[in-house]
Parts: C-alpha cells; structure tokens; sequence
C-alpha cells in the first residue's frame, strides 16, 4: 500500500501543485514555541505558519487532507495564546488532521485529545525520551488516531550524532512495534527524493515498509523551492519527483524490499556517516582552538 505523503507548505500555488502531484496531506506547521532554541543546534527550518495561513488553503484542497500542527501544550501568555484558544481556531479554519508536538507525559496527550474532542484526527508526534519511555501509557489513551516518531527533535533528546542513527540503534522500530500492537496507523522521519540525501531516500523508503510504517512526511530537501521560484518549473518537478517515488514503492510490492539486507546497508551507511561527522567536528574544534591561540 502507498504511503501517505506530507508536504509542508503555506504557499497556496505550491500547495495546490503538491495535490495534484499526489501528495496526501498539505502540512500547515504553526509549531514555533522553543523550538529555536532547542534546534539550534541542527539543520532546520521554523516555518511560522498561523492560522491565516490555514483559512487561506483550507478553500482550495479538494483532494488532499490539511494537516496542521499547533505549539506543545501550553498556557496563555502575553507572546501566544493559550492551547486551548489555539486548537479551538485551527480546527474552526478547516484543519482536518491536528498535530501534537513534543509532548512529554500522557497527561499533555490526554489534554491534547479533549481539546480536540473528536473534531478532527489527533496526530501525536513522539520526539521526547520522555514521551517514548511512557508510550505505552500514552497509547492506552483512547482518541489517539494516528501517530508520529520525529527524530530530529528525538536525536537531540538523545545527544545522537546523526537523526537516522534512531533507525540503527532499535528506537524507531521499537516504537513502531508497539504502534502496530496498539492498531494505531504511524510513520517516521521526512525523506528526500528518490536518489537524493545522505542516507539514500531508497533505503528509508525500504524501511518504512519493513517497519510497517503507512505515512512519511517529505522533506525541504525533497524539493528546495526558493521564493521566487518558478511555478511552472515547480510543478514539472513536483510531479517527476512524486512519480519517481510512487514508481519505487511499486518496485518494493512487486519485487520485494530485500529488508533485512536493506537493514544492515542502513546500518553501515549511518555508522559511515557519524564517523565522517564526528571527524569533521573533531577538525573544526582543532581549527577553533587554533584561531583563538593566535
């Protein structure tokens, strides 16, 4: 079965594209509170997306699901307004689908799902150790209708070196054996498109059906668009891109995922990987204390 696709956008030309390429889920990310400051150290993007943001795509997706993320569990301040205030906007804007980032305890979760009450799809995004060390609390919450694992934030979580050494070091797949367990539809990660990133996008497609996995979000590497990108040229690669990835997932049914091999290349590809990344950190923390002797 194809994977459901998400694509992050508040563009509506762009969002629009991405339907019609096939994309499942256009993805409002309204996430902003701490998330600067506990990312700082890795390579990502703060969208500040608002509920505008979804009133406009709302009217024009006649196929695609809008899915959108709000901030963690929070009270009212002077800077944001209240969980609450929030959910209650985004899901009167149309929002389908209602993700919930870095969560720590079942009760932020257990808040999460009453506040929604049954308006839209809860999506819990796992990305705490805290939250994976109670997951089973977690998922024994009725109203949890589908749910996430996202290792960037689970990485740092970790003091991982690289996000997809979760794949290698049994996190991910641990987690996705008790989502399957609990009847509860997932997935992981963002991926790139076919024949791109650093760990190939072939092999973290071949582990999402090992894992049983039925929802991927893809990537800003999947297709950099730059503002003032050109619309036709967006949407004659939008499509390519979606095809080439629809074309391999028909490959993996029809011929087979060779998983467990697939299994060992993710593993010796990511330790490949850490070690260049702890060399070159290690080479650029000579080269600082050089600089500051002279």
């Amino acid at each position: 079965m194809a994977l459901k696709l998400m694509y992050i956008t508040n563009r509506p030309e762009i969002a629009i594209i991405a339907e019609n390429a096939g994309v499942d889920r256009i993805f409002i990310d309204m996430e902003y509170i701490g998330k600067a400051e506990r990312q700082g150290g890795i390579d990502s993007v703060l969208n500040k997306h608002t509920v505008e943001d979804v009133n406009a795509i709302r009217p024009i997706l006649a196929k695609a699901q809008l899915l959108v993320r709000v901030n963690p569990i929070h009270e009212a301040s002077s800077d944001y307004c209240s969980s609450k205030e929030e959910i209650e906007n985004v899901v009167a804007a149309g929002a389908d689908i209602v993700m919930l980032p870095f969560f720590k305890t079942p009760d932020e979760v257990k808040e999460f799902v009453r506040l929604v009450g049954g308006r839209a799809k809860t999506f819990p995004l796992v990305e705490t150790p805290e939250a994976v060390e109670r997951i089973d609390e977690i998922l024994a919450i009725p109203g949890i209708d589908e749910i996430y694992v996202g290792i960037n934030d689970l990485c740092l979580g970790y003091g991982k070196t690289f996000i997809f050494e979760l794949l290698v070091d049994g996190t991910v797949e641990r987690l996705c054996q008790k989502f399957k367990r609990a009847g509860i539809p997932y997935g992981f990660g963002g991926i790139a498109s076919i024949g791109s990133g650093a760990l190939p996008a072939e092999t973290i497609l071949r582990e999402h059906y090992r894992l049983g996995s039925t929802r991927v979000i893809l990537s800003r590497s999947f297709l950099k668009i730059c503002d003032n990108a050109n619309v036709e040229w967006v949407r004659e690669k939008f499509e390519t891109l979606v095809c080439d990835f629809r074309a391999y997932e028909k490959e993996i049914e029809i011929y087979g995922g060779r998983f467990e091999e697939n299994k060992v290349e993710v593993a010796e590809r990511v330790e490949a990987i850490v070690r260049q990344m702890r060399a070159d950190k290690a080479t650029a923390s000579v080269a600082n204390d050089c600089l500051k002797r002279q």
